[in-house]
């Protein structure tokens, strides 16, 4: 394992968010946020700053305590697969011949038991949460590790004996409590290692204990009680049950219990996986909207995101502005770009792309926003005018329903004359009327404009609706125009 001490960070953007990734050059921590188009399974990313492949950290900050999920832990047998592998290597020897036949066929199912456990290891501290399939038990290589196990217990063995012989009983107490201290661990490393050496190695296993600190104690205690629990239970089941019963019982709370055992250690093993000299990241869980968003526009954002944390905000705007080049009516980029442009008072830039923020407002029935613009930008261009008839007709409209009278009033000023032949001026002018009549109080003007579309717009569609507006303007009634009729006509009988 790698001997390198690490600590887990945060992200450089993102105070509490847990690092994912390492630049090296550039000593900086991203998260997930800021590398959408990172592949975490490939472990292959590039610093957004100096384009440097970067370290992979894995997922250990993100992921609950063990001590938090032990309800999860008890439940982690109970999943389809592993009950599966607990049935077939419970009850098949049952009903195998009483032969060497059947001796052969309990040690090939135990084989498979006992490896499936050590999948259940290598899996979970892969990140993944679910059990592994049933296939892992009976199929492909790892049938190996029983023997690499065995292995382990004789060299054990072995050192409590040489400790014995060299420094007597109270040596030989002293390394049969390491070993006792260490077999968890001892197992740990041979699930990921598959080496003999490494799980036997004193040195080795004190660095993964010290390593983890006082959770592997922890963790030591809830094994302690779970061994004691997984016995008391078979000797429930062997002493009150009949032996047909009672045998398959003891041997499903077995295989129960160390399913337990070694998905917690296997946990651990994720948990700490930084100290450990790994990385990993959650297989299981539903993809976060970040995992999915390796796209273009999700790295624009990061970016953007980034520079502004950075101060970089010329970089920024040149970024936005090159964006709308490409692709001239993104509302996300617009919008972006007016928040940026507002914030620093830029108010050129906001005169250069008033038709597309202005448009952009209107469609978020933003009408204080748009009255704030127009504002500003008539204060630095006092000639100002929208030169968009229908720009202009829906900018009034947005800012009439905001309760901006004046403004919206203002857009639609001279409307006839500067757009004489506008399919707009008749819907223009009745926004005239109701914003001095409904917003303003002043019928007269009203009228006046009513008249003029009554006169002016013969052939728009508004054209017929116009002598019930100047009937509600005579009475100075709201002018809300002809009211629905859902009535259907009379149908010949």
């Amino acid at each position: 394992m790698d001997q390198e001490t690490t600590v887990k960070h945060d992200c450089h953007y993102h105070p509490g968010a847990p690092a994912k990734w390492h630049c090296g050059e550039c000593q900086l921590h991203y998260c997930s946020r800021c590398m959408p188009d990172a592949d975490a399974r490939q472990r292959r990313a590039l610093c957004p700053h100096c384009s440097k492949a970067m370290r992979y950290l894995g997922a250990a900050t993100e992921v609950v305590p063990f001590w938090n999920r032990i309800g999860a832990f008890f439940r982690y047998p109970f999943h389809t697969d592993p009950l599966i592998v607990i049935a077939i290597c419970t009850l098949v020897p049952l009903l195998a011949p009483a032969n060497l036949l059947g001796v052969l066929i309990w040690l090939v199912l135990a084989l498979a038991l006992f490896k499936y456990t050590y999948e259940v290891i290598n899996h979970t501290a892969e990140g993944h949460l679910k059990p592994p399939p049933v296939s892992a038990a009976f199929t492909g290589s790892g049938f190996s590790i029983v023997f690499l196990q065995l292995l382990v217990f004789v060299l054990m063995g072995g050192l409590v004996g040489a400790a014995a012989m060299i420094g007597g009983p109270i040596l030989m107490m002293l390394a049969v409590a390491f070993v006792v201290l260490a077999l968890p661990a001892s197992i740990m490393v041979l699930a990921m290692e598959r080496a003999v050496g490494p799980a036997v190695n004193p040195m080795n296993l004190a660095v993964l204990i010290s390593r983890i600190g006082t959770p592997y104690f922890l963790l030591y205690g809830y094994l302690i009680l779970l061994t004691l629990a997984s016995g008391a239970a078979q000797d429930f089941a062997v002493n009150h049950f009949p032996l047909w019963v009672a045998q398959p019982l003891a041997g499903f709370l077995n295989s129960t219990f160390t399913l337990i055992l070694f998905h917690m250690l296997g946990y651990l093993l994720f948990q700490y996986q930084e100290e450990l000299g790994f990385a990993s990241d959650l297989q299981d869980e539903a993809p976060t909207e970040a995992q999915h968003e390796r796209n273009r526009s999700a790295r624009f954002d990061a970016d953007i995101d980034m520079n502004l944390k950075d101060g970089n905000y010329d970089r920024v705007q040149s970024m936005l502005k090159d964006a709308l080049k490409n692709d001239r009516d993104n509302p996300l980029r617009i919008g972006q770009l007016y928040q940026l442009l507002i914030a620093r008072n830029d108010t050129a830039e906001l005169y250069r792309y008033h038709p597309r923020i202005l448009s952009w407002l209107a469609s978020r029935n933003d009408g204080d926003g748009m009255a704030s613009l127009l504002e500003a930008i008539q204060q630095a261009e006092p000639t100002f005018r929208l030169e968009d008839p229908e720009l202009a007709v829906q900018c009034a409209r947005t800012l009439y329903h905001r309760g901006q009278f004046k403004p919206a009033l203002r857009l639609l000023q001279d409307f006839h004359k500067r757009f004489p032949d506008s399919d707009q001026l008749a819907p223009a002018y009745l926004l005239v009327a109701q914003t001095l009549a409904n917003g303003l109080g002043q019928w007269e003007k009203a009228t006046a404009f009513l008249t003029f579309i009554q006169k002016r717009c013969l052939t728009h569609p508004l054209h017929e609706q116009i002598g019930t507006y100047l009937e509600q303007a005579a009475n100075k009634e709201p002018l809300k125009g002809p009211k629905a009729s859902f009535a259907l006509p009379d149908q010949e009988r």
